[in-house]
């Protein structure tokens, strides 16, 4: 961020904290419909549609770090192998042979020279050739050029791998959209993988998932953790195309988001505010994360059913060269992994007690603050990617937060531009 960027937002943290009822532009947030979390029909919608038309994060370079890595994905119910070739591309296909369907691979991960369906011995190369099959002799103008695998979308942003199963969907920049130039400062071409865990939860995922996207919930939820070094009354919020949101936060004192350790390298790049605030942002349709300047641990968060979900958290720091690796542990765990941390359990503890609350004849819908906008910028940015006319009425959000709240747009800063035009002639006058 340049220092107009900068004083834009700290301007508009003081708005926030001084300001005494929403912003007079913003519109007023009609109630999100109970269904949305509970409704077997709008379930399937996101199924068949949000979460084949997304670019979701699958895995890291670390992960696949040499040529013939391969590593297993099904995180939305569909069979992926990612494959690092030799070219130094990686790739994503259907873990599906083209001969009778058995898996390519069975094992989570590993390394071959070449894929080989162990049900009949057909062979693809890591780009989805085939390369040989069994008893070429039984098979009659077999064409080889059109039984490779078949291949998914996936693309890079630096060490993150994101794959799309829409081939109509736009490159994963354009979906990213400016956001990709704000985390240019994060370095993500040379962060590494140090933790990543996932963790059952018994609730729709939308609701794990808005537990991290608002700071409403600080003062009850995180009364002795979060809550001291945050001020969530200079919280602001911006909204981006694509659904996507972000939120930056204050800290009470300085240093509140300085390294403990000593074993992480800083990532100089990073500017002012995510040094000083929690910069957080949501990446729809899952991803939630803070960014600072010691690490980058986003919270990914995969629908398992209507009533569960699969919590997802990774942990990156700044590349540590050619010496040992740091003794980093997930940020958002205990140290061995094997529990979530304190702040997430806070965040997580009541979600099997609101799904079966919203289950009940007496939820009938979310009437959200305007604190809560993001939650509402999500929903409405769902709702265009299924498409409105395929949702049933009574499950539908109206498409109320317009293009003049969409980044770089913010009418508050006109309504700041204009109050302290008044104070100016105020003075003047007093003068």
């Amino acid at each position: 961020m340049d220092q107009q960027d900068i004083a834009r937002i700290r301007a508009l943290m003081e708005y926030e904290a001084n300001r005494t009822e929403p912003p007079k532009a913003f519109p007023d947030l009609p109630d999100i419909p109970g269904g949305r979390y509970t409704d077997p029909r709008f379930y399937e919608l996101e199924m068949q549609h949000i979460w084949r038309k997304s670019w979701l994060l699958a895995a890291h370079m670390d992960e696949l770090p040499e040529p013939g890595c391969f590593r297993l994905w099904d995180n939305v119910g569909q069979p992926v192998v990612l494959v690092h070739a030799d070219s130094g591309a990686i790739n994503a296909f259907y873990n599906t042979c083209s001969h009778r369907g058995a898996p390519i691979v069975t094992e989570r991960e590993g390394r071959k020279p070449r894929l080989t369906c162990k049900y009949h011995g057909w062979s693809y190369s890591h780009d989805g050739e085939l390369l040989a099959i069994r008893d070429p002799e039984d098979f009659r103008n077999l064409d080889f050029s059109c039984r490779g695998l078949n291949r998914i979308r996936c693309e890079r942003f630096g060490n993150l791998i994101f794959v799309n199963f829409d081939e109509q969907a736009p490159t994963l920049l354009e979906w990213l959209g400016p956001i990709a130039d704000e985390w240019k400062e994060f370095q993500f071409d040379k962060c590494r993988l140090t933790g990543k865990h996932i963790f059952d939860l018994d609730c729709n995922y939308k609701i794990a998932m808005e537990a991290n996207t608002e700071v409403y919930h600080v003062p009850s939820i995180h009364p002795k953790t979060v809550a001291p070094g945050l001020d969530h009354r200079r919280n602001v919020n911006t909204l981006y195309p694509n659904g996507h949101g972000r939120m930056i936060a204050p800290g009470r004192t300085p240093g509140v988001f300085e390294e403990l350790g000593e074993n992480i390298r800083e990532i100089t790049t990073v500017g002012e505010i995510a040094r000083t605030c929690t910069q957080s942002y949501g990446i729809f349709p899952n991803w939630v994360s803070p960014l600072n300047h010691w690490r980058l641990p986003p919270l990914l968060f995969w629908p398992n059913g209507i009533d569960k979900c699969r919590l997802e958290t990774w942990t990156m720091v700044h590349d540590w060269g050619d010496g040992p690796a740091p003794e980093v542990g997930d940020f958002w765990t205990t140290p061995d992994g094997s529990e979530l941390g304190v702040v997430l359990q806070e965040d997580t503890q009541f979600g099997a007690f609101i799904q079966k609350s919203m289950e009940s004849h007496g939820f009938k819908g979310v009437p959200l603050s305007y604190q809560e906008a993001r939650i509402y910028h999500w929903n409405q940015a769902a709702d265009r990617m299924i498409g409105i006319e395929n949702i049933p009425p009574e499950l539908r959000v109206a498409q109320v937060i317009g293009e003049e709240w969409m980044y770089p747009n913010d009418p508050r800063l006109e309504e700041i531009a204009k109050m302290q035009a008044e104070a100016v002639a105020s003075r003047r006058d007093a003068g």
